[in-house]
């Protein structure tokens, strides 16, 4: 005789990055992105690898100038994160909000993240009209980049050039989240959440935006 337990017992699956949104584009859209990234206000670079995204962005941060570097694993991979923060060159607002207290002093570390001169980070998904999408677990770093900073870089690995906004947003399900998810619990022992997206999808301050695209697979 053949029994059925009445027991459910709670499954919780974990998926995988989709492997699709993490192959580097051909040179070709590449290009066609740049291009139509600049059309909407964002001036971008095409470098070749992380070593020479990194000289790139120590051009373009003038010694002296407050910086907030946002979370990213891009600018962990490529030290530009660790020049940024640590060489004694800039202010680093994430060295001044490291001691704050959360509980009485959030408001002034609000302010400090969303006003400065320079915010360095990365993105989740550029897509070939131009547009780009940042997805944020608190929205830490949207003030910043939609609005705040006076100058805003985006260093970005040419595999999370999509097709359209739609494309998009799924690379952000699809590849980003689960990625994020491995990484906090690896960290903090919890998972991620893509709790808020923003969109920019043209730069109106002429000179504000920069994008330093990567011909490979940097970050998430």
């Amino acid at each position: 005789m053949i029994t059925t337990s009445t027991t459910e017992k709670k499954i919780e699956l974990v998926v995988g990055p989709n492997p699709k949104f993490g192959m580097v584009a051909p040179d070709s859209v590449i290009e066609r992105t740049a291009a139509a990234l600049e059309q909407n206000g964002i001036h971008t670079i095409i470098v070749e690898n992380g070593e020479q995204a990194k000289a790139e962005v120590l051009k373009l941060v003038p010694p002296g100038s407050h910086v907030y570097t946002t979370l990213s694993r891009t600018l962990e991979v490529t030290g530009i994160g660790e020049a940024l923060n640590d060489s004694g060159n800039y202010r680093s607002i994430r060295k001044m909000v490291v001691g704050m207290n959360r509980e009485t002093e959030m408001r002034e570390i609000r302010k400090l993240q969303s006003t400065h001169d320079f915010v360095v980070g990365s993105v989740q998904a550029v897509t070939e009209g131009g547009a780009v999408l940042i997805a944020s677990g608190s929205g830490s770093q949207l003030p910043a980049y939609a609005y705040g900073s006076d100058r805003v870089i985006w260093v970005v690995g040419a595999q999370k050039i999509v097709k359209d906004i739609d494309e998009g947003l799924a690379r952000l399900e699809e590849y980003s989240l689960p990625l994020e998810n491995e990484r906090m619990q690896k960290a903090f022992g919890r998972n991620s959440a893509l709790a808020k997206i923003l969109i920019v999808k043209r730069e109106g301050v002429s000179g504000r935006n920069t994008m330093i695209l990567v011909k490979e697979n940097l970050g998430f």
